[in-house]
């Protein structure tokens, strides 16, 4: 009751002042307008003053910080002072990290030189680009593209079709013809469910389109990828692609759903201009009026609306790819985080990593937001246009022949009034049909237009995945490109050559194919890192089989390095290397690093590996046989827990000795002439590595060995030993009384 009473009280006193205001002429509508601009003029106020810049808010905030701390006591000043130091101490973290990732971002070669965009370098790498994906004239992919188009064009012609049943059913009604309007009305509903038909096969055949474009652009780049060892020297040896997963997953997938897209967004609209434009000619020129006047406006207010449109246009094109670029390495360093968790834990350093992630990912938020402010003013003046500006020419359009043509009157058999209904109704079922048709030809415009946004979001794209198979090509040829060189990389003149900045490796590889004198030599060969860092200057050496040589030295003289020359996974700056080749499935090296690679599979794919089970059924060993090579290496427990055809996840079930034991397992699988041997046996006992090692060289397998192990040199003949200096010395094997055999 209270309540309204209350309501009472407040609608009587509302009604008071609203007659006040009649009085001085001020009436609710004025008001409502009032608060309305009251209310825009504040909101527009409020989005300027969060555009100001930051120095002049700061330089407020300042002052009245100053103001405040007049006022408060010394004890206050201090705490503020210390807060205020963390807070500059965590701005310097950020700013000092925002720069390490900046310097990351742009360490490439490319992205300095081209910035994507519509330029001849877009259709060069387009066209090369479709040379994949369209590879001949009669193919999978051109039949999609014919069907494609055909469902297109046949869509045209529906829209047409279905327009003038739509004026044919207003002409129908404004006559009262009931029997005319079912037949037609019966018509439309017919065709549409051929319509639907037709749009639903455009949407599944640009889904199949956009998969089989990404099928054949991942086979071809998953070729080139692993050609040569491509996926090593890509990472490691050339600096201009950082993180080739990112491109090979989601770049290549977004560029065949964008390309995929854009053939149907650019061919629909020019099939709907072209016959619209026939279709609205035909109904102009029933009305006796002039035809080329309303094509005439259309064309001169669609041409200046596009070219202030394609003036105002910011490049999405580079927008797009600066954030493909960020949302890259986002993932890389998620994917960092979770190969190196262990590391990371030990050490503590999670609140280094997340500050690393906070700031990778606000620098992707800063460059999305900075896209959508772009987005939101271009697509406001691009709304305008097509909207209001053509919507009005359109209405120009449709009453220009009703305005200026001649309709002669019918008099016979019918009165005045019947010919001016008949008129009407004519006029009425022309309106309705151009009415549709320009609507139609308005969205295939439209959609010709937003089509130039998807262009050059495109560009950005196609950039990305033609620098990436460019790349590719490059490395397996043996061509790098690496931005990090070593201080002194450019004063070596008589080791490393450079062109354009770049080394170039000189050195050739010969394999031998004489099988009595399989022998490793290097002449005259540098040991270079891929930074360019010389670490020894010429390496003469030469080993034969049997010959089994230990290599020693500090740490970062090059021990390692050799193993990756032999292996061919670093150039060649110079000199020579000779190096048996494989025979029947025999490798010629089988290289046994400190941590060994589990792979995904069962037991039998890690012991065979990198074989596949029809390489072991091809060479005769069986299961047996693989038993008995685990006994070699005790792991003998681990067949009997599990069957050779169970799939665990190795990487976690198997501790760090059985993982170096089951990497000597694979090299008593795979028996090569010489196996590299780098630190592989340090997780385990003294006993078991003496019983490996002399296993070893029972099987004739030659070994070159790194490592730090006294007690392993009485299995070695020679020495190569590194001084950290670039010097080297290779000698036979002297050893001490108590270590001879």
């Amino acid at each position: 009751m209270n309540e309204t009473k209350e309501m009472a009280v407040l609608s009587k006193y509302i009604d008071r002042i609203d007659n006040k205001l009649k009085r001085i002429h001020i009436f609710k509508p004025t008001i409502s307008q009032a608060l309305v601009g009251a209310a825009l003029a504040a909101w527009t106020i409020k989005l300027y003053y969060s555009l100001l810049p930051r120095s002049n808010n700061n330089m407020c905030i300042d002052c009245e910080n100053n103001i405040k701390l007049a006022n408060i006591d010394k004890i206050e000043n201090s705490d503020i002072s210390t807060t205020n130091a963390v807070n500059n101490e965590d701005f310097s973290i950020a700013e000092a990290e925002k720069l390490v990732l900046e310097k990351q971002l742009k360490n490439k070669r490319d992205k300095d030189l081209f910035q994507p965009g519509l330029n001849n370098d877009f259709v060069k790498q387009l066209l090369k680009l479709l040379q994949i994906m369209i590879p001949k004239v009669m193919c999978y992919e051109t039949g999609l593209l014919a069907v494609h188009t055909l469902c297109l064009i046949s869509r045209t012609f529906l829209s047409i079709y279905v327009a003038a049943l739509e004026g044919a059913i207003v002409k129908y009604i404004v006559r009262k013809d009931l029997r005319q309007f079912t037949i037609v009305l019966l018509k439309w509903f017919g065709i549409a469910i051929p319509a639907t038909f037709i749009n639903s096969m455009i949407r599944f055949l640009e889904g199949k389109l956009s998969l089989s474009f990404r099928t054949r652009l991942v086979r071809h780049a998953y070729r080139l990828y692993f050609k040569n060892q491509n996926y090593y020297r890509v990472s490691n040896l050339d600096g201009r692609i950082e993180n080739a997963d990112h491109r090979l997953t989601e770049d290549i997938s977004v560029f065949a759903s964008s390309i995929a897209h854009l053939y149907g967004s650019l061919t629909k609209p020019c099939f709907d201009l072209m016959l619209i434009g026939l279709a609205l000619m035909r109904s102009t020129q029933r009305l006796k009026s002039n035809i080329l006047l309303g094509p005439a406006l259309s064309i001169i207010v669609i041409g200046l609306t596009a070219h202030i449109m394609r003036v105002l246009s910011p490049k999405f094109g580079q927008l797009v790819s600066e954030e493909a670029n960020r949302y890259g390495y986002l993932r890389h360093i998620h994917s960092r985080i979770i190969t190196n968790a262990e590391e990371i834990a030990f050490y503590g350093g999670h609140k280094v990593e997340l500050q690393q992630l906070r700031q990778a990912y606000n620098r992707l938020v800063n460059q999305m937001n900075y896209i959508f402010t772009q987005k939101l003013w271009f697509i406001m003046v691009e709304q305008f246009f097509m909207k209001y500006v053509w919507s009005g020419t359109g209405m120009v359009m449709v009453s220009l022949p009703i305005l200026m043509g001649s309709v002669k009157k019918r008099y016979r058999g019918r009165g005045l009034s019947g010919d001016m209904d008949s008129n009407v109704s004519e006029r009425t079922q022309y309106l309705t049909t151009a009415r549709n048709l320009l609507i139609s030809a308005a969205d295939a415009i439209e959609r010709m237009m937003t089509a130039y946004k998807e262009i050059v979001s495109l560009a950005g794209y196609t950039y990305r995945v033609a620098s990436m198979i460019e790349v590719f090509e490059e490395t397996a040829q043996g061509i790098y490109s690496k931005i990090t060189m070593g201080k002194d990389a450019k004063d070596e003149h008589s080791v490393i050559e450079f062109i354009n900045d770049q080394p170039v490796a000189k050195g050739r590889i010969v394999y031998s194919d004489n099988c009595d004198n399989a022998c490793i030599s290097l002449r005259s060969v540098p040991v270079v890192t891929p930074n360019c860092n010389v670490v020894v200057t010429c390496l003469n050496l030469s080993i034969k089989p049997g010959m089994h040589l230990l290599i020693t030295g500090p740490n970062g003289c090059g021990k390692s390095s050799l193993f990756r020359i032999l292996s061919g996974l670093w150039p060649i700056y110079a000199g020579e290397l000779c190096i048996p080749r494989a025979i029947e499935d025999k490798p010629c090296m089988f290289y046994i690093p400190q941590r060994p690679y589990m792979s995904i599979g069962n037991l039998c794919d890690q012991i065979i590996y990198p074989d596949t089970r029809d390489s072991m059924l091809r060479k005769g060993i069986n299961e047996n046989d693989l038993r008995n090579i685990l006994k070699l290496v005790s792991l003998e427990h681990i067949a009997q827990r599990d069957s050779f055809y169970v799939v665990r996840d190795w990487k976690d079930i198997l501790s760090g000795g059985e993982k170096q034991r089951m990497a000597i397992a694979r090299l008593f699988y795979h028996k090569p002439m010489y196996a590299l041997l780098d630190e592989c046996t340090s997780a385990l006992s003294v006993d078991i590595e003496s019983s490996i090692y002399e296993t070893v060289k029972n099987m004739g397998i030659t070994l070159l060995t790194i490592t730090h192990r006294p007690t392993l040199w009485k299995f070695h003949t020679h020495l190569l030993e590194f001084d950290g200096q670039g010097g080297w010395s290779f000698r036979p094997l002297e050893l001490p009384e108590y270590q001879r055999p």
